[in-house]
């Protein structure tokens, strides 16, 4: 079995028990990867979490059931998950515009959330260069900022508080870093910690790799030994290249993401600030990984 059948196997199931528990061992067992990966992948190529697109899916079906049936709400909100009828009708009203009670008295029409199923879709010859390496554990130093993800994801865009954040580097603090980068990963290197999903928050580091002793107004992030797949891509960051790592390389890859920081080496400066784009600007992509353990069953 590949990866792409196993994600639509693990979507089968959830849709399957949308009225019971879900597993995330099963989840993960028919995806044939861990849960961990499955959720980032999801979250990168749908744009929302897998908690949510749940969420919406089961409100979706108790909207259906709710319109055809005398069921009460009190049932409906057991069925669907929820720990009070006064939870599920606060859900309700938030996910289809009206309460239960306003949903059965009139003939508005509902939310649908359809049920999603991923294919590959193959696109013309654009190489996606990486390399596979181990690296031993190390230290990154540097400005730290807790970002909040609000809508989207965030290879999006670049994130405005991460903006703020690059737009609070004066000279003496660039410099410093830069004083402090004697790794092998040199210069500005761009590190998000933390699930980047809509309604999380992550932690954004501006920092550079050392071992040096640093002044104490700089924050710092033990990156343990991790195996690591590197890509080779060019700032401005493209929705399109995060969607070909996820849709396209870890399908066919062997590997799935593991728990870690992701990395991106460059560019020194906040490129995008200062002036308009004029060309294109090569960095690194460091995304921690390790093998996929094959499904025999």
């Amino acid at each position: 079995m590949n990866m792409l059948e196993g994600i639509n196997g693990a979507l089968s199931y959830i849709e399957n028990n949308l009225e019971y528990e879900i597993d995330e061992n099963e989840i993960a067992r028919r995806a044939c990867c861990s849960i961990y990966h499955f959720k980032r992948m999801f979250s990168s190529l749908s744009g929302i979490t897998l908690a949510e697109y749940i969420r919406r899916r089961r409100l979706t079906l108790a909207g259906i059931e709710l319109k055809n049936s005398n069921t009460k709400v009190i049932d409906l909100s057991v069925k669907y998950g929820y720990s009070s009828a006064d939870a599920f009708s606060r859900a309700f009203q938030q996910f289809h515009g009206m309460t239960p009670t306003e949903a059965r008295k009139n003939e508005s029409s509902l939310i649908s959330f359809p049920p999603m199923t991923f294919r590959l879709t193959i696109e013309g010859g654009v190489e996606l260069n990486y390399r596979i390496e181990e690296r031993s554990a190390f230290q990154i130093v540097g400005v730290k900022k807790v970002v909040h993800q609000h809508n989207g994801t965030v290879e999006e865009g670049e994130n405005q508080e991460v903006i703020k954040v690059w737009e609070s580097i004066d000279d003496d603090t660039y410099n410093q870093l830069i004083s402090l980068s004697n790794q092998k990963l040199s210069g500005i290197l761009h590190v998000t910690n933390g699930e980047t999903v809509p309604g999380k928050q992550h932690d954004y580091y501006f920092s550079v790799a050392t071992d040096k002793k640093y002044p104490k107004h700089f924050s710092s992030l033990h990156v343990p030994a991790l195996t690591w797949a590197i890509f080779e891509v060019k700032a401005p960051w493209e929705p399109e290249k995060w969607h070909r790592i996820y849709s396209e390389w870890f399908p066919s890859s062997g590997y799935e993401e593991t728990d870690g920081p992701r990395i991106q080496v460059g560019p020194d400066l906040p490129y995008c600030l200062t002036k308009p784009i004029t060309r294109e600007h090569p960095i690194e992509l460091w995304i921690p990984v390790i093998k996929r353990k094959l499904n025999k069953g």
